[in-house]
């Protein structure tokens, strides 16, 4: 028996978007469906769970501080950690990504990620953000 046909893909999908409604999460979730979507075809079975980063900011700063992260925050952390890929969509600010989502990837563990499917995106206002993945995401 195919194990792997049994297999439930998990795609964490990231928002580090500030506003609602937020043009970084309709990106993070336009990714994850057409990431969804092509793992169907090819005849996994997948889900998504989202983390929005704004509704965890103030645990993120608390984690820098304390070194321990809040219960939601683990709950953020341990979403993403388990999942079997990532989709992470950053806003652009002063071409490159937000305080935000660089301090939620600051309190995972170093090399926690090392290996993990990964999907990024970014909004930005203008042209002259358009190589901000390239510059300082992919990093």
């Amino acid at each position: 028996m195919d194990r792997t046909a049994e297999h439930t893909y998990t795609l964490a999908v990231l928002s580090a978007g500030l506003g609602e409604p937020s043009s970084t999460r309709m990106l993070a979730d336009v990714l994850a469906a057409a990431t969804a979507d092509a793992l169907r075809e090819r005849g996994h079975r997948v889900r998504t769970e989202v983390v929005e980063l704004r509704e965890r900011a103030v645990d993120i700063a608390h984690a820098f501080v304390t070194g321990f992260p809040a219960p939601a925050l683990q709950d953020a952390l341990g979403t993403v950690l388990d999942a079997d890929g990532l989709v992470a969509v950053t806003p652009v600010f002063s071409a490159s990504y937000s305080g935000l989502f660089k301090s939620f990837f600051d309190v995972v563990e170093h090399r926690a990620l090392a290996g993990k499917p990964a999907l990024a995106g970014a909004t930005g206002g203008t042209e002259r953000h358009s190589l901000v993945l390239e510059h300082a995401v992919r990093p």
